[in-house]
């Protein structure tokens, strides 16, 4: 009988706890939704970003103005000059007569590209030597250089393969190249699954700190602790709002991902859902480990902006390639979580590979999580002790 009676009391307690967890979770969804500011970040600012970094954001050139010197003057000579102002990568803006000219043109920033068509320019192209052309590229921005250099090279071997015909030239290496995964080298491909990245570990873990700190700032902080339920309850229920309001953040920006920016989710839908709310659950810890270690909101909000955005954008490796940066930035480059999420993002969204592939990924940021969240809930238990 007494052990009955202890049974049914031990489940009425777990429902009192469970409906007082509910309420606090209920209080900060109606905290939220009062702020309009915090709403239009937590749910604005996202799609506001993926379409930004989607359209803006990109290592695509296109329209890049060219200028060209036809010495030629001859139907080959426009052809290729045709050719290569019908291509989306190039637009020509005049036919010049010197060098001076397109220097002049170069520094009033009126062209990024010049062409230089010799005389018998035709006639040479008849012969088995070919002919020769001059590029000449602004390379203030070596990379864009670079970039518009291999594009009209490869508009140039397009014509000079047509014009050539059947006709075999010797000692001729013929160079087959095929895109895997992006056959059109759509920066959306690469921008995407880091802006989800990106978009995640900031509104996670500058809205969850900030939360938390307000209530440290207001007073209310102990207000809260005073009550039955426990204090890592409390500080657990003013998470699991911004866990929801995540998750239909991820479904937005898969969704403009596939109907706006026409990225396809190649991989399977729910294991993506799944690593992201992951992600979300390491970014919300270290929300919390960083309001627990703060007093005030301005502190809160200055090492989520400039400890996490930066590490994100110049570490994670969406941005700039890893594998061309120092070792010491490689080895720091390890503990930044947005880096692994988006291997993950990128190997199941855009290769479309299974959990076999990233499971070590996987495994990191679940580590992530529980080292992140043990050191919050010390940290919270010893500011508060």
């Amino acid at each position: 009988m007494f052990f009955f009676n202890w049974h049914a009391r031990q489940k009425e307690v777990t429902t009192d706890y469970m409906k007082q967890f509910i309420n606090f979770v209920k209080k900060e969804f109606i905290h939220i939704m009062r702020d309009s500011r915090t709403l239009f970040i937590l749910i604005g600012m996202p799609m506001v970003q993926i379409l930004i970094f989607g359209f803006a954001l990109t290592n695509e050139v296109k329209n890049s103005k060219f200028a060209v010197i036809d010495l030629a003057k001859d139907d080959q000579s426009q052809k290729l000059i045709n050719r290569m102002d019908a291509s989306q990568y190039f637009e020509c803006v005049g036919n010049y007569h010197s060098i001076d000219e397109i220097e002049g043109a170069f520094r009033k920033g009126k062209i990024r590209i010049g062409l230089v068509i010799p005389q018998q320019f035709g006639n040479d192209l008849k012969m088995t030597d070919g002919s020769q052309l001059q590029i000449i590229a602004d390379a203030s921005d070596p990379n864009v250089a670079n970039t518009l250099v291999n594009y009209a090279q490869a508009v140039i071997g397009d014509f000079e393969k047509e014009a050539s015909g059947e006709r075999v030239i010797p000692y001729t290496i013929v160079t087959e190249t095929r895109m895997m995964y992006n056959p059109q080298l759509k920066g959306a491909y690469n921008f995407v699954p880091g802006v989800m990245a990106m978009v995640l570990l900031l509104v996670c873990t500058m809205m969850t700190a900030l939360t938390v700190v307000r209530e440290k700032e207001l007073g209310t902080m102990e207000i809260m602790l005073v009550s039955p339920i426990r204090p890592i309850k409390i500080i657990l229920a003013k998470a699991v709002p911004y866990l929801l309001l995540s998750i239909f953040n991820i479904a937005t920006i898969l969704l403009l991902s596939v109907f706006v920016l026409d990225v396809p989710i190649r991989g399977n839908l729910a294991l993506l859902f799944t690593e992201s709310i992951l992600f979300i659950l390491v970014s919300l810890s270290l929300g919390l480990f960083i309001s627990s270690s703060t007093d005030s909101q301005q502190s809160a909000m200055f090492i989520s902006l400039v400890g996490m955005f930066l590490p994100t954008v110049m570490l994670s490796g969406f941005m700039f390639p890893i594998e061309n940066m120092p070792l010491p930035l490689r080895t720091v480059s390890n503990i930044v979580p947005a880096k692994w999420f988006y291997i993950i993002v990128r190997s199941v969204m855009v290769k479309g590979v299974g959990l076999h592939h990233v499971w070590k990924e996987t495994l990191i940021l679940f580590g992530m999580f529980v080292f992140f969240m043990t050191l919050a809930i010390k940290k919270f238990k010893v500011r508060l002790s």
